[in-house]
């Protein structure tokens, strides 16, 4: 296992943390899973409010079971955002109780995902009154954010001052938030990738044509260590469900060197063929179709249709745009489907795409029943 430097809070993280967001059916898993981790070298454990029973779960394990001393192991809890300090107030408490624990390493607001949150956030009687608190008596030691957020708002919440460290989504297939990155860097805060199997492309359960053009990597390999070969990055989320899951990461988890010149074949055949497959129908991502009159988050439609035209990624993509409409600002944007092909976003588009009807064929390929995220 490897270690790196967490930003301004001066903690030494493993290069992978443990979340706890799918330990949530089973405390034997959770425990057999928590346990595991810390012997092959984890040293932080992330959970959240909102993540079912998991604080109570990871509670118990570190009350009864903890193989190594407390001041070895980091914790982190993620709290929503809230305009109420009283409230936050009472959060804190109801999770130090649940986890068992005199203090937080860290505190992370969770779900900075709009202007709104934003604003509670540097309002001077909102909820990080009762977070500086907290930090002044002693029971967070330090404090960050998740965020799921468009880029504007990401850049706007790290340059509040806020914060010493920042949980957002960056993986090879989605590398949008390398600005944000950059500026975190710049800042010196700590920078905690945010799961990267799973949002990163449901790796664990790649198509074929994508393991074929990853090989001899496997696609999740291949992201791992594209992430881990960028030293701009602290530590990367893994979320097992049971120890299993623990033996893909912790294969490389103590390579974060620079990639090798095989690992750089294996990522430009990836970009050819996205180039080669999607043609003059190929999205950059640049995001100036937006906004849209319909509320339709266009770049991440037709990135999903990417990814299934290139990659065959049809699983993961069907499961992702399942969820426009149904899980709020942690996803937002509508369907396809709901194009009036007004032609607003024609003339912004750098590519001249046919956005309207590539829209509609994405719909096609991906419409299904409605999914909510994992613990609503």
């Amino acid at each position: 296992m490897r270690y790196r430097r967490f930003g301004k809070t001066n903690l030494l993280l493993s290069v992978f943390s443990l979340g706890t967001m799918r330990c949530l059916t089973s405390e034997s898993d959770a425990r057999k899973t928590v346990l595991q981790g810390i012997a092959k070298g984890i040293n932080h454990l992330e959970t959240a409010r909102g993540y079912g029973k998991s604080e109570q779960y990871l509670g118990n394990i570190l009350k009864t079971e903890l193989p190594i001393p407390r001041e070895q192991l980091y914790v982190t809890t993620k709290l929503p955002p809230t305009p109420s300090a009283e409230l936050m107030r009472q959060w804190i408490e109801e999770s130090l109780e649940r986890l068992q624990l005199d203090y937080l390493d860290c505190l992370a607001i969770h779900g900075i995902n709009s202007w709104e949150h934003l604003a509670w956030i540097e309002s001077p009687s909102g909820c990080m009154q009762a977070v500086t608190e907290a930090i002044a008596d002693g029971r967070v030691k330090h404090v960050g954010f998740s965020t799921h957020a468009q880029l504007d708002v990401i850049l706007a919440a790290i340059n509040s001052d806020l914060f010493e460290f920042v949980n957002l989504h960056y993986y090879y297939f989605f590398q949008r938030n390398s600005v944000a990155i950059d500026l975190a860097q710049k800042q010196d805060l700590g920078i905690f990738i945010i799961s990267p199997a799973d949002k990163g492309g449901r790796l664990y359960t790649p198509p074929p044509k994508l393991e074929m053009l990853c090989h001899p990597f496997s696609p999740l390999e291949l992201n791992y260590r594209f992430l881990l070969s960028d030293r701009r990055i602290n530590t990367l989320s893994v979320g097992p469900a049971n120890p299993t899951e623990l033996k893909a990461p912790l294969r490389v988890a103590d390579h974060d060197e620079p990639l090798t010149p095989q690992e750089v074949q294996a990522l430009n055949r990836l970009e050819t063929q996205a180039i080669d497959a999607l043609g003059t129908d190929h999205c950059s991502q640049c995001y100036a179709c937006l906004p849209c009159p319909e509320k339709i988050n266009i770049p991440e439609v037709l990135r999903l249709r990417n990814l299934v035209v290139a990659y065959d990624m049809t699983d993961f993509s069907k499961y992702r745009y399942a969820m426009f409409g149904n899980a709020g600002h942690w996803f937002p944007g509508i369907k396809g489907d709901s194009c009036t092909s007004c032609g607003e976003c024609l003339p912004r588009c750098p590519e001249q795409l046919d956005i309207p009807a590539l829209l509609s064929d994405t719909h096609k390929r991906l419409e299904g029943p409605p999914k909510r995220r994992l613990w609503n």
